[in-house]
């Protein structure tokens, strides 16, 4: 079994997986992610598996999917190919949606049960968008129901360091599908910038294509200052620390609720926790500035 891994969350269910199954497991991961997710490295190795760093191009999630498919190419007859995102060759996208549509149905179960009603809005971060895709497919037909998808502007969009694909981008082939990509004049990968490496990813999945052409979503960005608010406000009313990827979607609540969310339900998936961040955020404010206001 291969997987490719950003933010390390995919690589560890993966590896759980194997382990389970007493497979052998391979983890393709950006050598840039291996160093700032280094606690989900751990948890993978712990796990059996063998996490392969990928040092070609931005050293991200790009490249370990690059390698991935390469490899799976390559060894076909043994190997199977367990992707973590809504991207990829058909039928990887329709399967991970499936999948992660778990999501929406226990949130519409959660809703039935405290609140009889629908929700207003789901909000998610989207990197590739597969925790994205699994909140709003269950509701895709529900048109009451508005999907806000939070994507990476880093250190914000007209900077170019960035990972806003929807926001940004324009139509290209990556990875076997047809999508909107970060991609300059000549369809050659730009690099991509996030605090967070789930979603330092210069695609999306082609269904959140789909959704943004036909308007079923709205798509936005979110800076890295805004993400690290993100991860104070929710530890801070929650006492729930997100991770960075869910952090960019947590930013986006207040601004949200400012201008329309008033009266209203809003649902926002928290994708991930932030404990595997820790190294990152103290790398970047330092241990006397966590957590402040």
């Amino acid at each position: 079994m291969i997987a490719e891994t950003g933010a390390g969350q995919h690589g560890v269910a993966t590896a759980t997986l194997c382990a389970k199954l007493n497979l052998d497991c391979e983890v393709y991961m950006g050598a840039e992610d291996v160093e700032r997710q280094a606690l989900n490295v751990h948890r993978m190795k712990m796990l059996g598996a063998k996490v392969i760093p990928v040092t070609s191009g931005s050293q991200t999630l790009k490249d370990a999917l690059n390698e991935a498919l390469r490899d799976w190419v390559t060894n076909i007859q043994n190997t199977f190919y367990c992707i973590g995102t809504v991207a990829g060759p058909h039928p990887y996208p329709i399967m991970v949606r499936d999948f992660q549509a778990i999501i929406g149905q226990e949130t519409k179960a959660q809703l039935k049960k405290y609140t009889k009603s629908d929700p207003d809005f789901l909000i998610a971060c989207v990197g590739g968008g597969s925790n994205a895709m699994g909140l709003f497919y269950p509701y895709v037909n529900n048109k009451k129901v508005k999907f806000i998808g939070v994507e990476a502007a880093g250190s914000g969009i007209k900077t170019g360091k960035h990972a806003a694909t929807l926001s940004a981008g324009s139509v290209g082939v990556l990875h076997g599908n047809k999508t909107y990509l970060l991609q300059d004049a000549d369809g050659q990968i730009i690099p991509t910038h996030s605090i967070s490496a789930g979603l330092d990813y210069p695609g999306v999945g082609p269904e959140h294509a789909f959704y943004k052409d036909t308007k079923r979503a709205e798509y936005v960005a979110v800076t890295d200052k805004d993400a690290l608010k993100g991860i104070d406000l929710l530890s801070q009313t929650e006492g729930i620390i997100p991770a960075l990827e869910t952090a960019h979607a947590i930013g986006y609540l207040p601004k949200l609720c400012r201008g329309k969310g008033k009266n209203k339900i809003i649902v926002v998936n928290v994708s991930g926790r932030g404990d595997k961040d820790m190294h990152t955020l103290i790398g970047i404010q330092g241990l006397g500035n966590l957590g402040t206001k």
